[in-house]
């Protein structure tokens, strides 16, 4: 397994701080081989293996440690016999009852480091922000970007050529497990998990009761990614298929499916108003391969796959994405890392001269000076006015290019 360098480079300066890391992500998104490199960097750096406690909690073994009481009691007795200081490694801790006062008391009952990872965006609500706030500091983990994709396959002497990685990419995503399937075991395996997420993270978890309705609003959503909806305009479709809902249902359903992180909604963004507007978020999937394997149409949308990969892209370089609207026009992505803007427009291809115009026009109607770039699968260079155009490849496997 390659190491994922974007995330430790992040974690290594957190190594011995009074901080709670905590790893988030969809399932089997590669958290678990994150606390793996993280221990096997802390042995190369002199910690005693002994020192470092890792335990799973989704594992049977570990049945027991799903009370908070015992967990707490046998860390606690471990860390005290130990005599100096643990490093202490929960995966999928959601599992365990009270694990927040677990946590925040381990915190100041021994001395100790603490990693944990969980599977739900709820993870960071409620008790833990009020137990030990100021305390903890959330990395969110995504699965491989194209590059990590590239790396893992020439590890595997199964690389060929950059598009035939990407039309793959494409096609089955990023989950890092699925680099070591073959062909035929790709598509179930995608199922699988799509369904594990859906029955372990959103039904069992909130106890759904109408899972065809949840199934019904997470396959429309995966179909209709990089589109704008608002949950009347969903509850407005669901009716002309025969289905009727209301909307606080959906805006329910919907808000269980971002908790899960198998979706993204993205807000938009009045960028000549500089406020945040409430209506048309837009929704993209963590997972191109976990929306494919759901997609009830044969038809492919590249526009769509294309602006939900650069969504992903710059969440995982740092950037905060929103929507922009400047008047009647859209801006695919107005991307913030502290006082760094850019403004993003993507396509599939400048065809014609009518989407040249479209593409670069909008963001020409910006005035400001900071970055404006399109990004397409052209190979020719469009670039003009002092907006800049990539190709979505280079883009995607050339981290400072933007």
């Amino acid at each position: 397994m390659i190491l994922r360098k974007q995330y430790l480079n992040k974690i290594i300066p957190l190594i011995d701080k009074k901080l709670i890391k905590v790893l988030t992500g969809v399932r089997r998104s590669g958290k678990t081989v994150l606390l793996s490199q993280i221990q096997d960097y802390l042995i190369e750096n002199n910690i005693n293996k002994s020192n470092i406690i890792n335990i799973s909690l989704e594992s049977k073994k570990n049945q027991k440690y799903k009370d908070g009481d015992v967990l707490y009691e046998y860390l606690l007795k471990l860390g005290e016999s130990l005599k100096s200081k643990v490093y202490i490694f929960l995966d999928e801790i959601q599992v365990v009852n009270k694990w927040e006062e677990v946590v925040s008391s381990l915190l100041i009952d021994i001395d100790c480091d603490i990693y944990i990872t969980g599977s739900n965006s709820k993870l960071l609500s409620g008790e833990l922000a009020t137990l030990i706030a100021g305390r903890y500091i959330q990395i969110h983990v995504l699965p491989f970007t194209l590059s990590e994709a590239k790396a893992i396959l020439q590890q595997k002497n199964k690389y060929t050529t950059d598009e035939s990685l990407f039309e793959n990419y494409l096609t089955y995503g990023g989950l890092p497990m699925r680099f070591s399937l073959d062909e035929v075991s790709l598509e179930p395996y995608l199922s699988d998990t799509y369904d594990s997420i859906v029955l372990k993270d959103i039904i069992q978890r909130n106890n759904i009761k109408d899972t065809s309705l949840l199934n019904t609003i997470i396959t429309f959503l995966m179909d209709n990614i990089a589109n704008p909806f608002s949950a009347r305009s969903i509850v407005s479709t669901l009716q002309t298929i025969g289905i009727k809902t209301s909307i606080d249902t959906v805006l329910l359903y919907i808000e269980y499916i971002k908790k899960a992180m198998i979706l993204y909604s993205v807000q938009r963004y009045d960028i000549k108003g500089k406020k945040l507007l409430t209506s048309n978020e837009k929704y993209y999937t963590v997972d191109l391969g976990l929306r494919n394997c759901t997609k009830t149409s044969a038809a492919i949308d590249y526009n769509k796959l294309y602006e939900n990969i650069v969504y992903l892209e710059l969440l995982y370089r740092g950037y905060d994405v929103k929507i922009g609207k400047a008047d009647e026009y859209e801006i695919d992505f107005v991307a913030y890392k502290g006082k760094d803007i850019k403004y993003i427009q993507v396509c599939y291809l400048l065809a014609t001269e009518e989407t040249i115009k479209r593409e670069f026009g909008n963001l020409e109607k910006i005035n400001d000076n900071f970055p404006k770039i399109v990004i397409s699968g052209d190979t020719h260079n469009f670039s003009r006015n002092g907006i800049k155009h990539l190709n979505i490849i280079n883009f995607l496997l050339n981290n400072d290019n933007i």
